[in-house]
């Protein structure tokens, strides 16, 4: 496979917003090349007979079923809160 340019490199950091400095260029530009050689060689592997799967592996989910339920009480919410202001519960700031 050929080496990509460092035009194709900038181009693909256009797409991801990202700003690259040229010694950044140089190292993308081989490490992109390396990725995209190696996605090749994968395309060239013959899976004719192997059945399409979402796993590797038997999967199956460990979260319990989605049951609606009886929603709690305000004061039951409010007495587990750390902290309240009136009938809210209270939090810090997470911005200045």
């Amino acid at each position: 496979m050929e080496s990509l340019t460092d035009d194709e490199v900038r181009y693909v950091a256009r797409l991801a917003n990202l700003h690259l400095t040229d010694e950044e260029v140089g190292k993308y530009r081989d490490q992109l090349t390396g990725i995209l050689a190696h996605v090749q060689s994968l395309q060239e592997i013959d899976t004719s007979g192997v059945e399409p799967t979402g796993h590797a592996t038997e999967s199956t989910t460990v979260l319990r079923g989605d049951a609606s339920e009886q929603p709690l009480e305000r004061e039951e919410v409010l007495g587990n809160a750390p902290a309240v202001s009136g009938e809210f519960i209270r939090v810090r700031a997470v911005l200045d």
